[in-house]
This record gives C-alpha cells, sequence and structure tokens, in this order.
C-alpha cells in the first residue's frame, strides 16, 4: 500500500510540473517570463547565420552595410552586429506571432559611431513606430525595451535589432545580446516607453474624405447628369403608329 501511495505522489508530481511549465496556458495566452524570440541568446546557427534571424536593410547591398553572427571568446553571450557603412536603416529580424495580453520587448546593446541626428540602435517592432530608447554615439553595454499591449485578436510582429529607422537613415555600429519577448501578467507602475499595438493599427488605417451626406450628394448629382445626357442624346425618337387611312395615301403619292 505504501510503495503504490508513493507513485501516486511522483505520477501527480510529474502531471503538476508538466501542466505550470507547459509552452501555453489552456486560455492560449504565452507563458509568463518565458522568453519568445526564438534563439534570443544567439546560441544556434551556423557559419554567419543564427537560426531563426534575417536580414534587412533599406539600401540592401554590400557596400552600404555588413551583419555578423558574433561568437563571444570564452563561451560569453553571442552577438549580433549591424554595421552601417553609409546612412541606412539596417536590422536583424524575427517574425512572432503573439496572442492578446501584455509584453516587454528588451535587448543589450552597445554602439560605435552611430550619428546623432537620425534614429539611433534599438530594439523595435517593424513598420509601427514602437521601439526603445535610442542609443547614439559610443557607448558600453546598457539593456534597452519597452512595453506593449496586444488586443484580443493577437498580432503578427517583426521584432528587429536596429541602426537607423523608417525615414531615419544613420551610419554607424550597433552591437547586440541578449534579446527577449516575455508576457507580463500587468503593466508596471509608469511603464514606458508603451505602445498599444491595436490603437497604432487603427490610426494608421486610411479614412474617407469629406462625410458621408456630401458622398451621398457627388452621387445624386451624377446620376442628374447622366439622366439629362441620356434624354438629350442617348435615347431614340420614339416611333409614331401610323392609321390604315394614312398608310393608303401614302402609298398612292408614292404610285403617282
Amino acid at each position: 500500500m505504501t510503495a503504490t501511495l508513493r507513485v501516486t505522489r511522483v505520477i501527480l508530481a510529474a502531471l503538476l510540473l508538466v501542466f505550470s511549465a507547459g509552452a501555453a496556458r489552456a486560455d492560449g495566452t504565452a507563458p509568463l517570463g518565458k522568453n519568445l524570440l526564438v534563439n534570443g541568446d544567439f546560441s544556434k546557427g551556423s557559419v554567419d547565420q543564427p537560426d531563426e534571424w534575417r536580414t534587412e536593410a533599406w539600401l540592401n547591398s554590400p557596400e552600404t552595410f555588413a551583419h555578423h553572427w558574433v561568437h563571444a571568446a570564452g563561451g560569453g553571450p553571442n552577438q549580433l552586429e549591424v554595421d552601417n557603412l553609409k546612412a541606412n536603416d539596417a536590422r536583424w529580424e524575427q517574425a512572432v506571432s503573439l496572442p492578446g495580453g501584455f509584453y516587454y520587448l528588451s535587448a543589450e546593446v552597445r554602439t560605435e559611431n552611430v550619428g546623432a541626428n537620425a534614429d539611433g540602435a534599438s530594439i523595435s517592432i517593424m513598420n509601427d513606430g514602437m521601439m526603445s530608447p535610442l542609443v547614439h554615439g559610443t557607448s558600453d553595454w546598457q539593456s534597452v525595451g519597452f512595453y506593449f499591449r496586444v488586443g484580443p485578436h493577437g498580432a503578427d510582429i517583426d521584432v528587429a535589432l536596429r541602426v537607423g529607422g523608417y525615414g531615419s537613415l544613420n551610419s554607424g555600429r550597433a552591437f547586440f545580446r541578449d534579446a527577449k519577448l516575455v508576457r507580463v501578467d500587468q503593466l508596471p507602475p509608469a511603464a514606458t516607453p508603451f505602445y498599444d499595438w491595436d490603437a497604432i493599427q487603427k490610426a494608421e488605417q486610411p479614412k474617407p474624405v469629406g462625410k458621408p451626406w456630401t458622398l451621398a450628394v457627388v452621387l445624386m448629382a451624377l446620376a442628374a447628369i447622366i439622366f439629362v445626357g441620356w434624354r438629350l442624346h442617348g435615347a431614340d425618337p420614339v416611333p409614331v403608329p401610323r392609321s390604315r387611312e394614312t398608310r393608303r395615301a401614302k402609298g398612292a403619292a408614292d404610285r403617282s
């Protein structure tokens, strides 16, 4: 009986461990504290390409930027390098699908000669102006990041380790390490920077020009113009039926 009880306790403990450390919770949200970036420590890859990361740039040519996967000597943290040889917006990217919730995106970054008059080095979400505080000049390692919210429908995002930005090209070199994207249960006090993904998406949608009643007036005016034009130029004359006497008189006149 004692042996059976021990086995039961072991099974229950194992089940509890599986459920508490699962990859996703039953409600579909990501587990708290788990890094949702794949290979966020850049430990896996081959040659000069870390797994799950890709490079993109506004000016995508060898003379404008270079990128490297840096293996730290002595087994230290691995790094991703972005080197803008000319003013550019270049980055390492990874696509991530997120359920609704609050998140914190962060990385450690150091810079060399990053220009001060344009967007510097950052970790960001592409195309939506969501980025960490910018790092310029030459700096030692520092942690940067920001909080953001995703609505209940979820979102597909592209995380970028970046030098420069949209419409703000910059030169210089940046090194990134320990990139993390984690779900947080709630925002801490005075969380900053903070972005709302759904609100940004809604604000970026094109809006109709004018007011609804002006559109109705324009459509009615166009319909009136088309009708008048059809009556004046497009309508064929309606034939007038002739009586039997009229047809006989016309035939006699034609024979004479």
